[in-house]
């Protein structure tokens, strides 16, 4: 479903040094790394938020880079885009935030009695209360209400392909639990291809088909849940170790 094809991109530095990737039709798949190492970066070619200096992007056949303007429009279609804390806008309402992830040319089809439906419906996907938060602005939700918020926007458009850039940052442990199980849920019940940027590695080994690690602009390692943890490569264990740290570290209650 999405094939990326040596991709480069670099700021002040090199950040993807030649990325080769593929994730796989109807698969749950995360990317790990360290921070910094640019995971949002790979996850914003997908779709031309930011573009790659060489290399190529596929989506479901059709190249992002190669294809032209409606290639990439249409490519835009089939994919639903979760962003790293919600990123809502702050002016508009819950209704009309989650209205923007309809694509322009579908929602002019629908009146508005019908894009409020659509938006009900989503919300009630991700376990919102449309009477409740539908007029709500988002200064007015709690930081879950938010993701959730911001996750009804990613499918209400009907994908076929949910990004999710790291979808639990910010989030407290029992939170990241409840998030990360919506997460599974949605991709099985709406059968689609789901690629996980995340910071919590536990979290993405348990719910995904296949995970992999970019380290040096690079994939550095590529597989399922089971062979990234027997991995005897020093650098795949050591990131694993740290992560499995921290993790227990976060289930430890605080004291006064």
């Amino acid at each position: 479903m999405i094939t990326y094809r040596n991709v480069h991109k670099a700021f002040d530095m090199p950040v993807l040094s030649g990325v080769d990737m593929e994730v796989e039709t109807g698969e749950m798949f995360a990317l790990f790394g360290p921070s910094g190492t640019g995971k949002s970066v790979l996850l914003k070619t997908t779709i031309a938020l930011i573009v790659p200096d060489m290399g190529d992007v596929e989506v479901d056949g059709e190249s992002v880079y190669r294809g032209g303007k409606h290639a990439l429009e249409h490519v835009r279609r089939k994919v639903g885009y979760v962003f790293q804390n919600a990123a809502l806008f702050d002016s508009f309402n819950v209704l009309d935030n989650v209205c923007m992830g309809i694509p322009e040319d579908r929602l002019a089809d629908l009146s508005r009695r019908e894009a409020a439906q659509r938006v009900w419906h989503a919300l009630e996907i991700v376990n919102l209360d449309p009477r409740e938060v539908l007029a709500k602005l988002p200064s007015e939700l709690s930081g879950g209400m938010k993701k959730r918020v911001g996750i009804a926007r990613a499918i209400v458009g009907r994908p076929d392909v949910l990004l999710w850039d790291e979808p639990t940052t910010g989030l407290d442990p029992v939170n990241t639990a409840a998030v990360e199980r919506l997460i599974k849920r949605l991709s099985e019940e709406l059968e689609v291809t789901s690629l996980l940027v995340t910071h919590d590695v536990q979290g993405g080994l348990a719910m995904c088909d296949r995970v992999a690690m970019l380290d040096g602009g690079v994939i550095r390692f590529c597989g399922t849940p089971s062979e990234f943890r027997a991995s005897t490569d020093p650098v795949v264990r050591a990131f694993g170790d740290r992560a499995a740290a921290e993790a227990a570290l976060d289930m430890v209650p605080e004291t006064s």
